[in-house]
């Protein structure tokens, strides 16, 4: 059962880590060297709808499993580098429950009424807060495999 769950933390933590490692990487970069506004932004609040929804499982997954993990193990017992985790995770979570009822709210309505400026300002913003997100997502790592 352990091994389940610690599979499906995982599978969680790469499903959300290289989502956001992709967006802002390789797919933002490339479709604003290749696209203009109206296209760019339309595309990118379509791969945003699929992405978030794997976002909010894979936020599901990490909570259910994470807590039946590190209740596995008395709280003094429990790897300091685990406690680390936990708290960066919840803070991920706060920064993605942020943008998803925030700025992207805010981009949806900007591409439905076509204006553009805004449209590019929530998305800089949204692009800012995923780069804060993966360097909080790669502090945790490092934290549960180097912090024992």
């Amino acid at each position: 059962m352990r091994n389940l769950l610690l599979f499906l933390h995982i599978a969680g933590t790469i499903f959300w880590m290289g989502g956001m490692a992709f967006m802002v990487m390789a797919l933002r970069p490339a479709l604003h060297a290749q696209q203009q506004p109206p296209v760019r932004l339309a595309l990118v609040v379509e791969v945003l709808r699929r992405f978030f929804m794997m976002v909010i499982v894979s936020i599901a997954l990490l909570l259910g499993t994470g807590v039946w993990l590190l209740l596995q193990l008395p709280g003094a017992q429990a790897p300091a580098g685990w406690h680390a985790m936990a708290g960066l995770g919840v803070v991920m979570m706060l920064v993605f429950g942020h943008i998803f009822f925030g700025p992207w709210r805010r981009l949806k309505a900007a591409v439905a009424r076509q204006d553009w400026p805004e449209g590019g300002k929530r998305m800089n913003q949204i692009a800012l807060l995923v780069k804060v997100n993966l360097a909080l997502g790669w502090i945790a790592i490092g934290a549960v495999l180097l912090w024992r």
